[in-house]
C-alpha cells in the first residue's frame, strides 16, 4: 500500500502533463496539425525519399531532389537497429507538437525528483520549464529535432547528478539511456551546448572528490559514465558515423577555397565564416528579456492595434481607420534588437527569475552554483559578436564550436539552470524556519524589483532606434511631405517605450504577488499548498499569457492534416515542366534556397542548414554571381536561353524558372548536357582554386576539369581522347539510389556523369566489374569506359549503415541487459 501511495502523486502528475499538453495545442484534437514554417520546408526536401520508401519499401538513404543530388542522413533517413528510435516514439505517444511539449514536462521532472522536489512544485516547475517562450516558439516554426534535444537535456543532467551522487546503478542506467535519447533527437548542436553544463558539473564535483580524497568512488564515478556514453554512442552508431562521414562535404566542413566569391581573400580558419556563425548573436541588453519580454520590442511578427501611437499618428495626419490599421500591421516593426530575426523574446518569466533569486539566497546545497555558472557562460556566449573577444575564442580554440551558427541558441542551457535554481528555491523556502524565510524572502525581492526599478530608469539610455527605421524613413521619404517618415518612426518608438514600461511593470506586478503570496505563508496567513498552487498558478499563467501571443496570433497557425502533409501546390510551370518526364534538373532563380521546387522536380536548390558545400559554392561562384548575365541570354518570346550556360548545362539543367512582372515562366535549357557524355580531353589542376574558375572557361560538353591526386594510377590520361559522332550514354533506369547506363563507343573514353560526386556509399561497375569514380567539373562523378558497347551501373551502397547498424544492434543488447542487471541490484538491495 505504501508503494502504491508512493507512484500514485507521479501518476497524477503524469496524466497534468498530458492534458496539459493536450489542452494547450486543443486544435490537434480535432485532427488539424500544427502548420510548422521549417517542416514545409522539410516536406519539400524528403518528398522523393518518403515517396520511395513508400513505394518499395526500401531506404535510399540519397535523395536526387535537392542541391543536385545529396545524403539523406539529416533528412529524416531510417536507420535498421534502431532500438532508442522505437523508445522515443513510445514517449512521443501524443500527436505533434503536443509530443514534444510533454516531453519538456517529462524531462525536467524527472530532473527536479533527482533534486529531491516535492511533486506539486515539481509539476509547477515542469510546466514552467516546458512553456518557456523560446522552447515554445521553436515549435511553432518547426524546429522539431532542436525541442525532441532540449527535451531530454533534462532527463541526461539528472542521470549525471544522480551518478555524481554515488548512486551509480541508477545514475548509469538513466544517463545511458537519457544520452542516448538525447543523441537520438539528432540535433547536435543543441548536445554540444549541453556538454558545456556537464563539464561544468564535471568540474564540480571533481574538486569535491579530490577535496575529499574520494578517488576511489572518482574512478568509479567515471568508469559508470564511459560504460553509459560508450553504449548510448553505440546505440546511435549509425546516424553518428553517417553524419561524421557527411560534415566535411557539407558546408559544416571547411572550404577548400582561398578566396570569396566577390574576389577577396578567404582568411577564415573556421568551418564556417565568423559573420555566418555569429548572424545571431543576442544583444547585451536585449538579455533582459529574459524578465521582461517586450523590452526590446518582442518579434518582428510583433502586431500594433488601434491603442498604439502609431495608429493615432496615422489617424490625425488623415487616413482612414481601416488604412491606419493596415498600416499599423504592416510597418509597424517594434522589434529594435539586434538580432536578423526573432520570432519571439527569450522570456523565462518574471516569477521564475524571482524564485531563482530566492534559491540563490536561500537553497543551502551548493550545486545551484554549478546551475548559475552554466546559466552565465550561456549567457556569455549567446551574445556573439557583442562579446566578440570570448567569441573568436571559443571559435578559434574550442573543438567543434565553429561547426554550429546561431550562438544566441545557447541560451537553452539558461532556460533549463533558471528554471532549476527557481524550483530549488522554492523547494528550500518550505522546508526552513520562518526568520531565514523572511530573510531570503526579503533580499529576494529587493534585489528582483530592485532590478526592475533600474531598467525602469534606465529607459532614457536607450533611443529605441531599429534596423529597419532608416529603410522606412527614406521609403517615406519619397512623399510629398518630407517630415512624415520621421514623424512615423517617432510615433513607432513611442509604441516601443511603452511596450518597455508595460512590460517592465507586468514583471514587477508578477514579481510581488509571488512575494506577497510567500509572505502571506510565513505569516501563517496561507496554507503551504495554497501558497505553492498560487505562486505556480502565476508563474504557469505569466508564461501561456506571453506565449500565447506567439503560438496562436496566426490564424493559420493550425490547418487540416493534408493541408500540413501536402503542403505545396502545383503551378503552371510546375504542371508544363513535368510533362517532361525525361530525366533532368530544375533551377527556380528567386528561390533556389527552399524546397518547394524539390517538391515537384529535381531541384539545384533546397532548404537544408548542412547543405553540401562544394555544389553551393558552384552557384555563388559561379552562377548567382553572374545572374544577370543568365537574365540576358534568355528569348522571352520562345522562353528559351540563346546562350550556353557551362555550369548550368554540365547539371543537365533542362528548365530555369524565371520570375517576370506576370509571375513566374518556365525557360528551357537546350544547351543541357544530359545524363552523361563523352569529352575529348580531362584538363588536369593543382588546386580547389583552379578548378572552380576553370569551370568558367571550358566547354563542358568537351572538356572536364580535374584536380590532380596523389594516386592517379586508373585514371588514364591519354589525351586527347578519341570520339566519333555516334558516341553515346543511355540513361536507362533511375532511382534515387541506383543508375544504370548503356555506353556505346567505339574508342577507349572518359565520361562525365550529371550527377554529384560523394566518395562514401557510391559504387561504380561496368559490366559488373567495379570500376573507380572520379570527381571531375567540381562536383560530379567521371569513369574511364573501355570501348565497346558497355553496362554502366551505380548504387548507393553506404557502408556506414551497414557498419553502423551492427554496432547499435549490439549496444542495444548491452544496454537491455545492464536494465536488466541494474533493476534486479536494485531490488535485491531494496529488500534487504
Amino acid at each position: 500500500m505504501k508503494k502504491i501511495n508512493k507512484v500514485v502523486p507521479h501518476l497524477l502528475v503524469l496524466i497534468g502533463f498530458v492534458l496539459v499538453s493536450i489542452i494547450y495545442f486543443y486544435p490537434v484534437l480535432q485532427g488539424d496539425k500544427i502548420f510548422q514554417s521549417d517542416i514545409v520546408q522539410y516536406t519539400g526536401m524528403a518528398k522523393e525519399q518518403n515517396d520511395f520508401r513508400k513505394e518499395s519499401n526500401e531506404e535510399p538513404y540519397w535523395t536526387n531532389s535537392a542541391f543536385g543530388g545529396m545524403p539523406t542522413y539529416q533528412l529524416g533517413a531510417k536507420y535498421p537497429n534502431d532500438a532508442i528510435g522505437a523508445l522515443d516514439d513510445i514517449l512521443r505517444f501524443l500527436p505533434r507538437p503536443a509530443d514534444y511539449l510533454f516531453l519538456y514536462f517529462l524531462g525536467f521532472y524527472v530532473l527536479l525528483m533527482v533534486l529531491k522536489v516535492d511533486p506539486l512544485k515539481a509539476f509547477f516547475g515542469a510546466l514552467a520549464f516546458g512553456l518557456s517562450t523560446y522552447l515554445i516558439i521553436i515549435l511553432g516554426v518547426g524546429h522539431n529535432a532542436k525541442a525532441h534535444a532540449i527535451a531530454y537535456m533534462p532527463m541526461v543532467v539528472a542521470g549525471v547528478l544522480l551518478v555524481f551522487q554515488k548512486r551509480f546503478i541508477i545514475g548509469g542506467l538513466v544517463t545511458m539511456l537519457a544520452a542516448a535519447l538525447e543523441i537520438n533527437a539528432n540535433h547536435f548542436q543543441m548536445t554540444y551546448y549541453l556538454l558545456f553544463l556537464l563539464a561544468i558539473m564535471a568540474v564540480y564535483y571533481i574538486v569535491i572528490a579530490v577535496k575529499n580524497k574520494e578517488y576511489l568512488d572518482l574512478g568509479k564515478t567515471f568508469g559508470v559514465f564511459a560504460i553509459a556514453g560508450i553504449l548510448a554512442l553505440g546505440a546511435n552508431a549509425t546516424n553518428l558515423m553517417a553524419t561524421a562521414e557527411y560534415t566535411d562535404f557539407s558546408i559544416r566542413g571547411k572550404s577548400e577555397l582561398t578566396f570569396k566569391p566577390d574576389g577577396s581573400k578567404n582568411t577564415t580558419n573556421s568551418a564556417m565564416e565568423h559573420e555566418y556563425i555569429t548572424e545571431y548573436s543576442y544583444g547585451i541588453a536585449e538579455s533582459f528579456n529574459l524578465i521582461a519580454p517586450r523590452l526590446f520590442g518582442g518579434g518582428n511578427s510583433e502586431t500594433l492595434g488601434e491603442e498604439s501611437a502609431l495608429y493615432t499618428f496615422l489617424l490625425n495626419y488623415g487616413a482612414t481607420p481601416a488604412e491606419a490599421l493596415q498600416t499599423v500591421e504592416y510597418y509597424g516593426k517594434t522589434y529594435w534588437g539586434d538580432q536578423p530575426i526573432v520570432a519571439a523574446p527569450a522570456y523565462i518569466g518574471a516569477i521564475v527569475f524571482f524564485l531563482a533569486v530566492l534559491g540563490l539566497f536561500h537553497d543551502q546545497r551548493k550545486v545551484k552554483y554549478v546551475f548559475l555558472a552554466g546559466a552565465i557562460v550561456s549567457l556569455l556566449l549567446s551574445w556573439g559578436k557583442n562579446f566578440d573577444g570570448l567569441t573568436r575564442f571559443f571559435i578559434d580554440f574550442v573543438p567543434f564550436y565553429d561547426k554550429f551558427r546561431a550562438v544566441s541558441s545557447i541560451q537553452v542551457v539558461l532556460e533549463l539552470c533558471i528554471p532549476v535554481m527557481a524550483i530549488m528555491g522554492l523547494q528550500s523556502f518550505f522546508s526552513t524556519e520562518k526568520e531565514k524565510q523572511w530573510s531570503s524572502l526579503w533580499k529576494a525581492t529587493a534585489t528582483s524589483l530592485g532590478l526592475i526599478v533600474i531598467l525602469f530608469l534606465a529607459k532614457g539610455v536607450f533611443n529605441f532606434s531599429g534596423a529597419m527605421d532608416e529603410q522606412l524613413i527614406q521609403m517615406f521619404g519619397e512623399s510629398q511631405d518630407k517630415s512624415f517618415g520621421i514623424n512615423f518612426i517617432n510615433a513607432l518608438k513611442e509604441d516601443r517605450m511603452n511596450f518597455y514600461t508595460s512590460d517592465l511593470l507586468r514583471s514587477g506586478l508578477l514579481i510581488s504577488v509571488a512575494a506577497i503570496a510567500l509572505w502571506l505563508f510565513i505569516k501563517n496567513k496561507l496554507a503551504a499548498t495554497t501558497t505553492i498552487v498560487v505562486v505556480g498558478f502565476f508563474m504557469v499563467a505569466d508564461l501561456f499569457m506571453v506565449d500565447k501571443r506567439y503560438v496562436y496570433n496566426n490564424p493559420d497557425q493550425f490547418k487540416s492534416a493534408r493541408e500540413v502533409d501536402m503542403p505545396f501546390e502545383a503551378t503552371e510551370v510546375d504542371n508544363h515542366i513535368l510533362k517532361d518526364t525525361s530525366n533532368y534538373r530544375v533551377y527556380e532563380i528567386q528561390g533556389r534556397m527552399q524546397a518547394r521546387t524539390s517538391y515537384f522536380h529535381k531541384s539545384v536548390g533546397g532548404y537544408s542548414a548542412v547543405r553540401p558545400r562544394r555544389f553551393d559554392q558552384l552557384f555563388d561562384y559561379n552562377v548567382e554571381k553572374n545572374i544577370n548575365e543568365l537574365g540576358s541570354s534568355i528569348d522571352f518570346k520562345t522562353f528559351t536561353f540563346t546562350k550556353s550556360n557551362p555550369i548550368l548545362d554540365m547539371l543537365n539543367v533542362k528548365y530555369v524558372i524565371v520570375p517576370t512582372g506576370q509571375g513566374d515562366v518556365p525557360i528551357t535549357n537546350p544547351f543541357a548536357n544530359g545524363n552523361a557524355w563523352f569529352v575529348e580531353k580531362v584538363k588536369k589542376v593543382n588546386s580547389a582554386d583552379e578548378e572552380i574558375k576553370a569551370l568558367n572557361e571550358i566547354n563542358t560538353k568537351e572538356v572536364a576539369v580535374s584536380r590532380k591526386e596523389k594516386d592517379e594510377k586508373n585514371f588514364e590520361m591519354s589525351l586527347p581522347f578519341r570520339i566519333d559522332s555516334l558516341a553515346n550514354i543511355q540513361l536507362i533506369s533511375h532511382k534515387p539510389n541506383y543508375l544504370k547506363y548503356v555506353s556505346n563507343n567505339k574508342n577507349y573514353g572518359f565520361a562525365v556523369f550529371s550527377e554529384m560526386y560523394y566518395q562514401n556509399g557510391w559504387k561504380a561497375t561496368i559490366d559488373g566489374k567495379e570500376t573507380p569514380i572520379f570527381r571531375v567539373n567540381y562536383v560530379l562523378r567521371g569513369l574511364n569506359v573501355p570501348a565497346g558497347k558497355h553496362t554502366i551501373e551505380f548504387k548507393f551502397e553506404p557502408q556506414v549503415v551497414k557498419t553502423g547498424s551492427t554496432i547499435a544492434l549490439i549496444s542495444s543488447i548491452g544496454m537491455l541487459l545492464l536494465i536488466g542487471t541494474g533493476v534486479y541490484l536494485e531490488n535485491k538491495k531494496n529488500n534487504r
